[in-house]
């Protein structure tokens, strides 16, 4: 009977087979050795490549971070000035309310309560221009959607068509964008605005 903890003396059939003989990885033949000024030059070129990357991209960042804070000083009262856009048309109504008959012929103190509400709104105006914010009113001018609405169109051979030839709302705008588009109305039935007439 044989002992089961015995080893297999028998040099023959032994009972671990050998170890493996571990071979150099195969290098491909375009790959540089390791080691070698070929295979330290290209990974230094990697490394220049990355970091140029890298470099890159931070300065993308940084100038986005920059056109940001830009565009946040000048849009971030968009919301406010939406709100008091609101006190200007009124002050404005209140104005036009008057005709000028009864201002030229106004007690003094109606002169005074009109001269107050001009100025009110002069100082309103005023103050949205400091912070970027302009009115514009485009009577004469040729349409443009990107900054007027039509509301509606006049008969008018007189001038040509496409014509904004009233302002039913002054138009805003702040910074590039526009705020608040003008309302108008457009001549109709005149001769066609060319493409090449200066606006």
């Amino acid at each position: 009977m044989t002992d089961p903890s015995r080893q297999n003396d028998d040099p023959v059939n032994p009972a671990q087979p050998p170890e493996p003989v571990i071979s150099k990885p195969y290098i491909m033949p375009d790959d540089p050795e390791e080691g070698s000024a070929e295979a330290l030059a290209k990974e230094a070129a990697e490394s220049r490549d990355k970091m140029l990357r890298t470099l890159a991209e931070m300065e993308n960042l940084r100038k986005r971070t920059a056109r940001e804070v830009a565009d946040a000083r000048v849009y971030a009262i968009t919301g406010f000035a939406r709100d008091v856009l609101d006190i200007a048309d009124n002050l404005q109504r209140a104005l036009d309310a008057v005709p000028d008959e009864t201002r030229a012929a106004a007690d003094p103190g109606l002169k005074a309560l009109i001269e107050g509400v001009e100025l009110t709104e002069r100082s309103l105006l005023n103050a949205l221009e400091k912070n970027g914010v302009r009115k514009f009113d485009p009577a004469g001018e040729k349409f443009d959607p990107n900054f007027q609405q039509a509301m509606y169109e006049i008969p008018d051979p007189t001038v040509p068509a496409g014509t904004v030839v009233q302002v039913v709302q002054a138009g805003y705008t702040i910074g590039e964008r526009v705020l608040r588009p003008a309302l108008v109305a457009i001549s109709k039935g005149g001769a066609k605005v060319s493409a090449s007439e200066p606006t």
